[in-house]
């Protein structure tokens, strides 16, 4: 019986394996993923800013998954009701997330 021996390095191997364990996105979808990060990080800086660091998460797919526009608006007013800013400014962080919302 014949065999083959290949002598290769285990470090060689588990660098070669590592290679294939990052996804690979077409253009498109890289444009998507990229713009959703943006609005993600906006409204990170935003939330922090209306509540002086403190801790709030708005679930984005939570928002996105709303048909209705007046939906969006009254959810986000009931998240954000204990804003430290002004209002106007949470007014304001609503009407910039819900364009931003409506581009992805």
């Amino acid at each position: 019986m014949l065999h083959v021996n290949f002598k290769t390095d285990k470090e060689e191997i588990s660098e070669r394996k590592k290679k294939y364990l990052t996804a690979k996105y077409g253009q498109h979808q890289m444009s998507l993923i990229k713009k959703r990060l943006r609005v993600e990080m906006w409204m990170y800086e935003q939330l922090q800013n209306l509540y002086d660091n403190n801790e709030i998460e708005i679930d984005l797919d939570e928002l996105l998954d709303m048909e209705d526009s007046n939906q969006r608006k009254e959810w986000l007013k009931l998240k954000l009701i204990e804003a430290k800013r002004p209002q106007n400014e949470v007014e304001l962080f609503i009407g910039e997330l819900l364009e931003k919302a409506n581009i992805l």
